[in-house]
């Protein structure tokens, strides 16, 4: 590849980055796309944002950005959680290990390069970009120890500073840990593989066996029930068959005005009307204290179990111990954070779980290589004379110099950032099948797969199959991989950059336009007309999808710094953008809906230690290629130190990342005891896992869209505002509905009329009521918290209560 293909890749890059960044500074201004860019500040804010002028609203700014590099590592972890500080801490290593490659590697090894043999050089714009890589250096030159040292210094300052960020995200992680009181999992167990018995229900079998084995801690327990996708669909067709069956005679209020429901496109008239259930329905469908209704739903318990312990001493000792003699009956793991339960895949039998494993584990490995032949199909496209040997008709059109620098230089990554969108969801339904019991879990087993996968795919398959094209010849046995290795990447290093700048620079311009979320916000407001904003829709961020992403451009930098230097600087504004964009996305658009507390870096660690280690034994190859012993020789070495300083960071910081220490534990323990908090924390566990919340409302779905299991704050606190008069919307509607059945009622001749208000132990507020003294057992209609209308016959005396 010319020099000017690859301008050509940058230039058009340049500007799609520079027309998206334009377009999000004028687009995050204008207030319907408020709840786009600022979702998670509209949740926490209620609602209030501040409006801007007409002119100001239309006139790009770039003050997002002073605005995004402003924010504080205390703001970032009291808004999105120790997650997000460490993936920025992760990007911010990266510019520091980065901006030292750059200055080594530019202004040392690249002059080197570019005058490694007695040439007569071209204009620099027609050189090849071979030039500046390391197969231009001469055989036995006296100046491959330039590389070697340039080499030793990136490693020993990649070193130190991920030991320095280890220990500052291991202290706080302990902070963590131990500032979270009253977190419900340092309680709870979940135990799996509970054995069946005729004699008793699976709920008294783990409460025999807790109670006989772990008497004196045991606090409570909480079985779980089935709720698969097709349990999920069979109960709600139970529940509508139960709702037409026992819908008993029912009154119309003929003076309900219709109303007019238009999606954007058509529209249609309904005549509104209000159901009012007799008395003998009321019985039939009872709600339990926990809001479950009374149905059979004992047969529906599955052999798993939350089990609740009085400290958290005793919950960790029972997690780490065997508790039977058949280790496929009584497993027990620590207990997921109450909003990361993975409810789905706690029903799963245990005994299939590692049949689920080795399944999704081939169905990886089989997509991977699947994904071989559209890698092929981009590296023939790089490589343009054996594409017009195999394909004649193109040689008209690759006659002209813009159509060479666009297939070239551009096509080829712009078709595999297509393919490999395709990737993420792949992986995260895999992920789903094996049975993670968190969404956390299910998420860092799907950045697992992705990172494995980016890896073999964009790496290794574009090296190889790259080196098939080019000397038709294949990997023969396993120990000529560095040999291979040290010949095809310096060949690929031009590739690289070029992806550098489609898929990095182009994804962070898309990632901060947010494209979906723009094009969904339109259909929603002017297609269905749905102008209330939901809080449930505001996104997570995306960890499994952009920690993969940083991590392998990461690999491309160690890899490609001594043999093709070109890509630092390109990689040096990925980072810096990245740092900038992550921010703002981090701090105005995402919610973090549960947090893992810091357990994505060990996989950054080993992804960074394996990169450097990959590139010392590719440097080793080329060295050897090069007949160059003394620089060969100090590779061994270097290569031996990275192993051992990641062994000792693996000893020394990594089961913090694993596992609870038993000195903190015990001192929380001992400190919630002696501040009265213990009795308060046992209370909240009784509730704290809800596998069926009362109100469907009160239940935040996550990203999936499936329920959580944790309870929305009050409506005062996370209720939106009206953007007129500032009152929150829920109670808002309710008023309105309070009035409305209080005319309503008047209407019908009601009299003896008292009004009132009373204590509302749901909501914490007042409720306005009406007592009617009524001896001829006539029947009332009361609206609940929840806006439900009901019926109270209560003899001589009917209360209503309007919250």
């Amino acid at each position: 590849m010319k020099l000017y293909a690859l301008l050509t890749s940058a230039g058009i890059n340049i500007g799609v980055c520079t027309l998206l960044l334009s377009l999000y500074s004028v687009l995050r201004k204008q207030p319907g796309n408020v709840n786009v860019y600022f979702g998670r500040r509209l949740a926490e804010e209620h609602g209030r944002h501040r409006d801007s002028h007409m002119l100001e609203r239309f006139v790009p700014d770039p003050s997002w950005i002073v605005k995004a590099c402003q924010y504080t590592e205390e703001e970032i972890l009291s808004a999105a959680g120790l997650d997000a500080v460490v993936f920025l801490r992760a990007i911010v290593f990266s510019i520091r290990i980065f901006s030292i490659a750059a200055l080594v590697c530019v202004f040392g090894i690249l002059p080197l390069n570019y005058f490694g043999q007695e040439m007569i050089h071209v204009h620099i714009p027609s050189e090849s970009l071979d030039v500046f890589n390391i197969g231009n250096v001469m055989q036995k030159s006296r100046w491959l120890w330039v590389h070697c040292l340039a080499l030793y210094i990136i490693s020993f300052s990649a070193c130190i500073l991920l030991y320095f960020e280890y220990k500052s995200i291991a202290k706080m992680r302990q902070a963590y840990i131990t500032h979270s009181h009253s977190n419900p999992s340092h309680f709870t167990v979940l135990v799996r593989g509970v054995p069946k018995s005729t004699e008793e229900t699976l709920s008294n079998t783990v409460k025999n066996f807790f109670t006989r084995y772990h008497g004196a801690s045991y606090l409570s327990h909480q079985m779980v029930y089935r709720v698969g996708k097709v349990q999920k669909i069979m109960s709600n067709a139970e529940k509508v068959y139960r709702k037409f069956v026992h819908l008993g005679p029912t009154a119309f209020d003929k003076r309900i005005l219709p109303r007019v429901y238009r999606c954007g496109l058509c529209g249609g008239t309904s005549n509104s009307f209000q159901l009012v259930r007799s008395q003998s329905d009321i019985g039939a469908n009872a709600i339990t204290n926990n809001g479950l209704e009374q149905h059979p739903i004992e047969n529906k318990e599955c052999a798993a179990a939350f089990v609740f312990f009085k400290t958290r001493y005793a919950a960790i000792v029972a997690s780490k111990v065997l508790q039977s003699s058949n280790p496929m009956l009584w497993v027990i793991d620590l207990a997921p954070e109450p909003h990361d339960v993975y409810w789905s895949n706690l029903w799963l039998p245990y005994r299939q779980l590692w049949l689920r494993k080795i399944a999704t584990l081939l169905a990886s490995i089989v997509f991977m290589f699947l994904f071989i032949i559209p890698v092929t199909f981009v590296q023939g496209l790089s490589q343009l004379d054996q594409l017009q040997q195999k394909l004649p008709f193109l040689n008209g059109i690759l006659k002209k110099t813009f159509m060479i620098q666009i297939v070239t230089g551009y096509l080829p990554s712009v078709i595999l950032m297509l393919f490999l969108y395709t990737v993420p969801p792949t992986m995260l339904l895999f992920s789903s099948v094996e049975g993670p019991i968190s969404r956390s879990g299910r998420k860092k087993s799907a950045c697992k797969k992705i990172l494995y996968f980016t890896i073999w795919n964009v790496f290794f398959i574009n090296v190889f199959s790259g080196s098939v094209i080019n000397q038709l010849n294949v990997i023969s046995s396993p120990k000529d991989i560095p040999t291979q290795l040290a010949k095809a990447v310096p060949r690929q290093a031009t590739f690289f950059i070029t992806y550098v700048l489609t898929s990095g620079w182009a994804s962070l311009a898309s990632e901060i336009m947010q494209l979906f979320g723009l094009t969904w916000n339109f259909f929603r407001k002017y297609i269905f007309r749905i102008k209330e904003d939901d809080p449930a829709s505001i996104p997570s961020f995306p960890y499994y999808t952009e920690v993969p992403r940083v991590l392998l451009f990461g690999l491309l930098g160690f890899t490609c710094a001594i043999l093709a230097p070109l890509i630092l600087p390109f990689l040096l504004v990925y980072f810096l953008l990245g740092y900038v964009v992550y921010r703002n996305q981090i701090m105005n658009v995402y919610c973090a809906r549960y947090e893992t507390g810091g357990r994505m870096w060990p996989i950054m660690h080993n992804t960074t230690i394996f990169s450097l280690v990959l590139a010392q034994i590719i440097a080793l190859g080329v060295f050897g290629i090069k007949e160059s012993p003394v620089a060969s020789g100090f590779m061994i070495p270097l290569v031996i130190l990275t192993l051992l300083f990641n062994e000792y960071c693996r000893q020394r910081f990594h089961p913090l990342f694993k596992s609870f220490s038993a000195q903190d534990l015990i001192d929380m323990d001992k400190e919630d005891e002696q501040s009265g908090r213990m009795e308060q924390i046992h209370t909240q566990l009784l509730c704290a896992y809800c596998q069926f919340p009362p109100d469907p409302s009160s239940c935040m779905p996550d990203d999936e869209g499936e329920g959580s299991s944790e309870t929305n704050r009050s409506d005062s606190k996370d209720d939106f505002p009206h953007p007129t008069i500032g009152l929150p919307i829920s109670r808002l509607r309710q008023a309105i509905m309070a009035v409305r059945m209080l005319v309503s009622l008047q209407s019908r001749g009601l009299s003896n009329l008292t009004l009132g208000t009373v204590p509302n132990t749901s909501t914490g507020g007042m409720s306005l009521c009406r007592q009617t003294n009524a001896t001829d057992g006539s029947q009332l209609v009361s609206i609940t918290s929840q806006g439900i209308l009901e019926e109270h016959l209560k003899g001589s005396m009917n209360l209503e209560c309007y919250v």
